[in-house]
């Protein structure tokens, strides 16, 4: 294939309509002074997104599934059709703002010991959304997060290691793992480490595809001078109309979290099973099902 494009930028969608063109608007002219391309793949939505698309944004690279594949096998169609020497995965409920698509590529493009990046993102109160800036879900961070730890000490590196909270966020640093929201990556190290694993269906895999570059000796960087703007869950940030029309509703919420901790373990028997004892893979899996179960009821109350 012929990799003529700068960058490839890859929304997977599903019932978003009105956030993917949102989304779509806000990367309709990057001041990027080579060619780039968007994919959006659909995963069979149901309200439109994809006659829409279609009819109003024919410069956009249409895939529409007639099932929904989950996010990482979505992802790795359009990897597999992509041109650019960089490919930027992106959420549907994020917004470019101050050419953050563009100047995160030209930091990326200045420093060729980078294999990966994430700029600053966003939610729609102005906050951090910490999952930009993580470390690995090791059992000791993931502890020291789940009962408290990190929030009590976030300058600590002991207790800090699951969202890095003892590094400075106002300057260019390594991370662990970047957001799959925004996951801009070298052509060139996707095809050393291979595409997303289709095990996930939805989450976890951001943080595998992470794991698999710093095992092969990549850097993964955090760029805090590019921000973009994340509608997370569809609950804020919209037009009341569009909540209503966007927001997942109970069923969807429920099978939201399964797949989330379904990703934790399948993350962990792949990268950490082996490398701990039984009784530390047993307490793992018994906080991962007390987790799932407490995020069943409270969306059941």
């Amino acid at each position: 294939m012929d990799f003529n494009k700068k960058l490839s930028i890859i929304i997977v969608n599903y019932n978003t309509k009105d956030l993917v063109l949102q989304c779509l608007n806000s990367v309709a002219n990057l001041s990027i002074n080579t060619d780039y391309e968007v994919f959006v793949v659909d995963n069979n939505s149901s309200d439109g997104s994809a006659q829409t698309i279609k009819a109003l944004m024919p410069w956009v690279n249409l895939i529409e599934n007639h099932e929904n594949l989950g996010f990482a096998k979505a992802n790795n169609q359009a990897i597999k059709l992509a041109r650019g020497e960089y490919i930027l995965l992106l959420n549907p409920d994020t917004k470019n703002v101050e050419r953050a698509i563009e100047k995160t590529l030209e930091f990326i493009e200045n420093h060729s010991e980078i294999d990966a990046i994430t700029c600053r993102v966003e939610l729609a109160n102005g906050e951090l959304d910490w999952a930009c800036h993580r470390g690995f879900p090791t059992p000791w961070a993931s502890f020291s997060y789940f009962v408290g730890l990190e929030k009590i000490f976030p300058k600590s590196k002991l207790f800090g290691q699951y969202h890095l909270t003892y590094l400075s966020l106002d300057k260019p640093h390594e991370i662990e793992v970047p957001s799959g929201c925004f996951f801009m990556v070298r052509r060139k190290v996707v095809e050393k480490v291979g595409l997303l694993d289709e095990s996930y269906f939805m989450y976890g895999e951001d943080v595998d595809w992470a794991y698999r570059i710093k095992k092969a000796g990549g850097k993964i960087y955090f760029y805090p001078d590019a921000k973009i703007i994340h509608y997370k869950g569809c609950s804020s940030g919209i037009k009341k109309e569009t909540q209503e029309k966007t927001f997942i509703n109970k069923t969807t919420k429920i099978n939201a979290v399964n797949y989330f901790y379904d990703a934790m373990k399948i993350f962990y028997n792949k990268h950490y099973k082996t490398k701990y004892p039984f009784f530390i893979n047993w307490l793992v899996y018994l906080g991962i099902e007390i987790k799932r179960g407490v995020s069943l009821i409270r969306l059941r109350v």
